[in-house]
Parts: structure tokens; C-alpha cells; sequence
């Protein structure tokens, strides 16, 4: 029998929350964990103990205590990205919860907001959402209106919003969370949770001022100095930075680790005001903090450090920029980081709490600009370097904007504009060999279906009446391919755009996986990639994101696909073509490899993050630039495929002709197949850190029943037979 059952003192120490008389403390828990990560032991000791205490309260009966204990796990697995482990806790946690009939009280509320928290930080963001509505129902009666934690609900959907494209929206609900916060503070001049939302707004305002705009066209000359609306917007984030700054100063609050955050945040809006002696002053002074509450390895130092030098380049100044040289070639998408207030178990999240107490860098902010930056002082002048995107939303600020404002004044808040669809400048691959079509001035509107009907075929005319030539551009030149209905620029409804790229006006259901099946990734680039310059009713965003919001159990199903012809194509058909002498078969075999890790590697990297592997001309394109990312899976798979291709010749045929000596296929088929079997190393390694399989087999086709255990759905469309 369990010594708390006997009623005498329990033998663990390291179990505080057991009491003589069998029953569970709650706060001692609580009091133990926070010792944990106090000590720094959270790394080693808070899983164990987290996992003792769910079995120790299930065991004595204490439904309220387990809640307590599962709302603290959510958190903890959260912040170590465990979201497969993390699911199985979220569930428990709801079902618990509504079986207890707390609806309607704090503990439901909470409950809502953490296990919402945890499924967005999974990249599940309808269910996130749903449970943060939810929650901001529930607040309703179980939160005053001057209640932080009800901020910090407002915060955490901004974050949602933000990772979702609705900019404006996550701007709203800062600023919410920032009016409950200063009309609820004591002293809101030396309130750090008023900082950090100050913080977070300018952080938003930034993401908002750069919204539409690639890496390379971030900080233009154009940019600096041209719409006034964006500007506003810059200047509106320069004022919250430094309302951060003054709080932290007015409060001597410097000592604490989110001032690192602050002043990135700070260094960041002064990039973006084109200030870069300040900003890297700034941007040193938050790496020195960093240093030394983290070290100089963290990848929060890292990443600052890279953004430094992308401010000394942008500056002119690499004298004493840090790093690798190449660290400018890359804009960071997680700079300064979200600084918060996510709420659990009742609590201050303390997500973070095996780092200490900074906020680490959060997604959706860039902090500089790319290497090769094109710059101009004068809207007019001819660039040859300019991308497509970048002339597109050129030519809509001179004349598009323009257009709406004067002509159609009733719809400017209803209109949605930008470039995307076919065509190699929506993906930003277009160069000087690409523009001998379909290239061009030119941007895409966006209507409802109710808007079509009233101005569609009056602001088609007008739209054509527009200025043929531009920058030293045009006239656009259009193909065959793409005029009449299937032309690229003008005038849309919103569905009609997307059934002529899909043939589905909008995403399917989660719930119709085949329909799923059927859209080619190639199809689902063609339909999410571009620029979206202005959306202010976010129709047009929305219809976008649920094509980019594959249902997990879809991209799983297809991962699965993908191991198979890896495996048939790879490792068993390869090697036998070759042996029998087979060279088309063979090459054959080749193409299939190639094409299947390709989508494979997209498929692991999410494309709600990263979006989908586009037709081939620029599937290798785009294999590069997802590599080139912080953090890519499966980084560098590119340069073995490309590898893999050059060698393909001299495999298949024995390289007569082809410019390889004349050696024979041995010495290239045997490089071939060192090389399929590392790839295939590799991403059984990926799949083992995914938590998506506990096998170290390496042929493939054994680890699909492995991932496709992780499917819900019991639909036999997706799974193997």
C-alpha cells in the first residue's frame, strides 16, 4: 500500500504535493515545480516530476489537482516543442475539464486559453482558434474587465493572428490587451507587462508596415519614402518602442532579461526609420544582455548577432559585424522576441522557465534586409534588377491605390490587391531570361462576389485604361495561356480566382481528405504563393490561409506516400534497373527519387510555414531557398538531389558522351547509392525527432505504418493498404 494511504509521511521528497492523509496539494505542486526550474534542474527534473504528479493525482482521486498538473505540462511541453506529446495532454485536459462541469468558471477559462496556446504553437490554428473564442466567451463571465489575465488572452490571439497573415487584427487585439493592462496597472510608467505589450505592438505595426514585401524589397529606398500610410505606420511602432524603453528606464527594470527583447524590438523600429548607427548600437547592447543571461551559442544570441550584421550591411559598416560573413544573406523571420503574458493553470506562463526568465524570439517579424537589397530614390526610374513583385506593388501604389481612392471610394475598404498565381515572379524566381513573357506592370483585385457584381466589369475597364509602361517596364506582354479566362492580372472575384487556379472556390472541409488528395502540391503553391498588398476586409487572406492550412492528417498521409516511392524508386527499383543494365529504367527510377524527397521535404517543414513545392521548373529554386532558412528540416537534401541528377548520366549509361570520361556507371552508380542511403539516414532521423516514429530502420517503406499511426482520421483514403 502507498505510504500517503497509511497515512504516515511519503517516502519521496521530491513529491512535496503528497500529504500524510493521502490527498494531493495543489500548491505544493506548484511550489515544487517552481523550485525546480529555480535551481535550473527543469532541463533533467521537471518532465520526471510533471509525469509523477499526473500519475500521483489520477491515482488518489484528485480530479482538480490533475487539471492543475495537465494545465502545467500543456505549458511545459509547449515550451519545449513537443507537440505530438503535447496533443495527448490537450485532450486529456479538455475532457477532464468538461467532465468535472467547471464550464463556466476561471479553472474552464484557463484550461481553454492554455490548451489553445499549446495547439497554436503546433501550427493547428482553427482549433486554436475555436478555443480561444471559446475562452474569450467564457472570459465573459469568469474575468472582470480589468483583469490581466484576460490581457494576456488578448495577447495570445494576437500571436494567432499574427502567424496567420491578419495583421490588422493582431494589432486590435494588442492593443486591447494593452488598454486592460494600463487601465488595471497601479503605476503603468514601471509596469513590465505594459513594456512588453508596447513591445509587441511595435513588433506587430513593423510585420504590418512590411506586409507584401519580400526580403529583398524590405527596406527600399521607396520604401523609406514612399506611402504615407505605411510610414504612419512605422512612426506609430517608433512611438510604442520607445514608450517600452522609457517604462523600463522610469521602472529601472533594465536588470530584468526581457529588457534584451525590448531593445531589439527598439533596434528593430529604428532599422525600419532607416537609423542604422542606433540600431546597431541597440542591437549590441541587447546581444551583451543575452550573452550573459543565455551564452554566446543560444540561438536567441544567434539570431540577434544576425540581424546586427544585416544592420552594419544596410549601414555599410561589416568592419565588426560578428558571425559569418554570410549571415546578411539571410533576413530573420524572429527577431525581438514576443514578450508575455501566455497564461497557465491560473498562473504567469512560465513556458519559458528552463531558460530563465527571457522571452525568446517569436515568429513574423524580419529584422533586415537581404544582401543585394535594390535601392532607388525615385519611384520612376528604371531598374532592370527589379523583381516582378517588387514592379507590381510599385505600380499599384502609383496608380492602383490611386485609382480605388478616386474612382471608387465606397469599396477602398472592401478591395483586395496583389500578385499571385501563375507565373515565375509570384514565387520570386523570375530573372532576365523569365520576363520573355508574362511579364510585366501589372497587380491582381480581389472582390466579393456581391462587389463583382456592382463595380467588376467598370473597374476592369478602368484597370485596363491604366498606363502601359512603368518604370522603364511594359507594355505586359501576355501568352496565350494566360489571357481571357485564364489571364493573370485584373480584375477577380475571390472565388472564381481560386477555382480557376484549384478548381475549388474555396479550401475543402478537414473533413474531405480525398478532395485534398486531389489538389497537386504544385496546384497549391500556384494558389498561396505572391504578395498580398492590401486586404482590408481579409477575405482574401482567409481564402488564401485554408489553402495553405493542409489538415495534418492529409500531409501525414502524404508524407507516408512520399517514404513509399522513396523507397520503391530509391533503394529497391534503382539498384535493380542498374544491375540488369536497364539505363531508361533506370534514370526513370532517378526522376522519381528525386521528385518524391523534394515534396518530402516540404511536407516535413510544414507548408503552413513554408508553403508548397511548386512545378518543376523551380522545384530546385525552391528547394535552395527553403534550405537557405534558420532551422530548415532536412537542410542541405538539395545540393545531394542536384548531385544525384549530375551523376545520373555516367550511372545510367556508363558515361559515354556525356563528359564523363568514358569510365563506366560503377563509380557513379556507387556514389548514387551512398548517397540515397544518406538521405534516407537522415530523414529517418527527422521522423525520429518529429516524435512520427520510434524505428531506425532506413528502408522507408517500413517506417510508413510508423507515421501513419499518428493519423486520426480512420478514413481509408489515407492510409496505406
Amino acid at each position: 500500500m502507498d505510504a500517503a494511504k497509511r497515512g504516515e509521511e511519503p517516502a519521496w521528497p521530491d513529491r512535496p504535493y503528497l500529504k500524510p492523509d493521502g490527498t494531493f496539494d495543489s500548491q505544493a505542486f506548484l511550489d515544487g515545480l517552481d523550485a525546480i526550474f529555480n535551481a535550473g534542474k527543469a532541463r533533467d527534473s521537471a518532465e520526471p516530476y510533471l509525469l509523477q504528479a499526473l500519475a500521483d493525482a489520477e491515482n488518489v482521486g484528485d480530479e482538480a489537482g490533475l487539471l492543475t498538473v495537465l494545465n502545467e505540462t500543456m505549458g511545459f511541453y509547449r515550451s519545449q516543442g513537443r507537440h505530438e506529446d503535447n496533443k495527448w495532454m490537450i485532450q486529456r485536459a479538455i475532457e477532464l475539464a468538461a467532465k468535472m462541469g467547471i464550464e463556466g468558471t476561471q479553472a474552464w477559462t484557463t484550461t481553454l486559453i492554455n490548451a489553445a496556446t499549446g495547439l497554436r504553437a503546433a501550427h493547428k490554428y482553427e482549433q486554436a482558434e475555436d478555443l480561444y473564442r471559446q475562452a474569450l466567451k467564457s472570459s465573459e463571465a469568469t474575468f472582470g474587465p480589468g483583469d490581466r489575465r484576460l490581457a494576456a488572452l488578448h495577447n495570445n490571439l494576437s500571436m494567432l493572428y499574427s502567424e496567420t497573415g491578419r495583421l490588422a487584427d493582431a494589432v486590435n487585439e494588442l492593443e486591447e490587451a494593452l488598454s486592460i493592462l494600463e487601465s488595471s496597472s497601479p503605476d503603468p510608467t514601471t509596469d513590465l507587462d505594459v513594456a512588453s505589450t508596447h513591445t509587441n505592438l511595435a513588433l506587430a505595426l513593423l510585420q504590418e508596415a512590411s506586409a507584401g514585401r519580400g526580403a529583398g524589397d524590405l527596406m527600399s529606398q521607396a520604401d523609406r519614402s514612399g506611402s504615407a500610410d505605411r510610414n504612419e505606420t512605422v512612426d506609430r511602432a517608433m512611438k510604442h518602442a520607445e514608450k517600452s524603453m522609457e517604462i523600463y528606464r522610469h521602472g529601472h527594470l533594465e536588470g530584468s532579461a526581457h529588457y534584451a527583447s525590448a531593445l531589439a524590438g527598439y533596434a528593430q523600429a529604428l532599422y525600419f526609420k532607416g537609423d542604422f548607427t542606433r540600431a546597431a548600437a541597440t542591437y549590441r547592447k541587447a546581444l551583451s544582455i543575452i550573452e550573459d543571461r543565455y551564452d554566446r551559442g543560444s540561438d536567441y544570441y544567434k539570431i540577434t548577432e544576425e540581424n546586427l550584421n544585416q544592420v552594419l550591411e544596410a549601414g555599410g559598416d561589416r568592419s565588426d559585424a560578428g558571425g559569418e560573413g554570410n549571415a546578411a544573406d539571410r533576413v530573420r523571420s524572429d527577431t525581438a522576441g514576443r514578450q508575455g503574458q501566455e497564461e497557465r493553470a491560473g498562473r504567469k506562463d512560465h513556458g519559458n522557465r528552463g531558460e530563465g526568465d527571457m522571452a525568446l524570439p517569436d515568429a513574423g517579424m524580419s529584422a533586415g534586409p537581404a544582401k543585394g537589397t535594390p535601392s532607388y530614390t525615385h519611384p520612376h526610374a528604371c531598374h532592370p534588377a527589379m523583381t516582378g513583385l517588387q514592379l507590381s506593388k510599385a505600380y499599384w501604389e502609383e496608380y492602383g491605390k490611386p485609382l480605388i481612392q478616386e474612382k471608387y471610394k465606397d469599396y477602398e475598404g472592401r478591395i483586395a490587391a496583389g500578385l499571385m498565381g501563375h507565373g515565375s515572379e509570384c514565387y520570386g524566381f523570375d530573372d532576365a531570361v523569365s520576363r520573355d513573357h508574362d511579364f510585366g506592370p501589372g497587380f491582381c483585385l480581389w472582390l466579393t462576389h456581391e462587389d463583382n457584381q456592382a463595380i467588376g466589369a467598370s473597374l476592369q475597364a478602368d484597370y485596363e485604361a491604366l498606363p502601359q509602361d512603368f518604370m522603364g517596364y511594359g507594355p505586359r506582354e501576355s501568352s496565350v495561356r494566360a489571357r481571357g479566362a485564364g489571364r493573370r492580372v485584373g480584375v477577380f472575384e475571390i472565388g472564381d480566382f481560386f477555382q480557376a487556379l484549384t478548381g475549388y472556390r474555396q479550401a475543402p472541409a478537414d473533413d474531405r481528405p480525398h478532395e485534398w488528395l486531389l489538389l497537386d502540391e504544385a496546384t497549391l503553391a500556384a494558389a498561396t504563393n505572391g504578395q498580398v498588398f492590401a486586404d482590408p476586409l481579409g477575405q482574401l487572406l482567409a481564402t488564401r490561409q485554408g489553402f495553405k492550412s493542409m489538415p495534418d492528417d492529409v500531409r501525414l498521409s502524404l508524407i507516408s506516400r512520399r517514404l513509399g516511392m522513396i523507397a520503391q524508386a530509391g533503394q529497391y527499383n534503382l539498384p535493380r534497373s542498374l544491375e540488369r543494365g536497364d539505363g531508361a529504367a533506370a534514370m526513370l527510377s532517378i526522376n522519381e527519387f528525386v521528385n518524391a524527397t523534394a515534396s518530402l521535404v516540404f511536407l516535413i517543414n510544414n507548408p503552413i510555414t513554408v508553403g508548397y513545392l511548386p512545378y518543376y521548373k523551380w522545384r530546385f529554386a525552391a528547394l535552395h531557398r527553403l534550405s537557405a532558412r534558420m532551422a530548415s528540416r532536412l537542410g542541405g537534401v538539395a545540393d545531394e538531389l542536384e548531385t544525384v541528377l549530375r551523376l545520373a548520366s555516367a550511372a545510367c549509361y556508363g558515361g559515354a558522351g556525356f563528359g564523363e570520361g568514358g569510365r563506366g556507371a560503377g563509380p557513379a552508380a556507387g556514389q548514387i547509392h551512398d548517397i540515397v542511403e544518406h538521405i534516407c539516414s537522415r530523414i529517418v532521423t527527422e521522423l525520429r525527432e518529429e516524435g512520427l516514429t520510434s524505428s531506425r530502420e532506413t528502408f522507408l517503406e517500413w517506417q510508413r505504418p510508423y507515421v501513419e499511426a499518428h493519423i486520426d482520421s480512420e478514413d481509408p483514403v489515407l492510409h496505406s493498404i
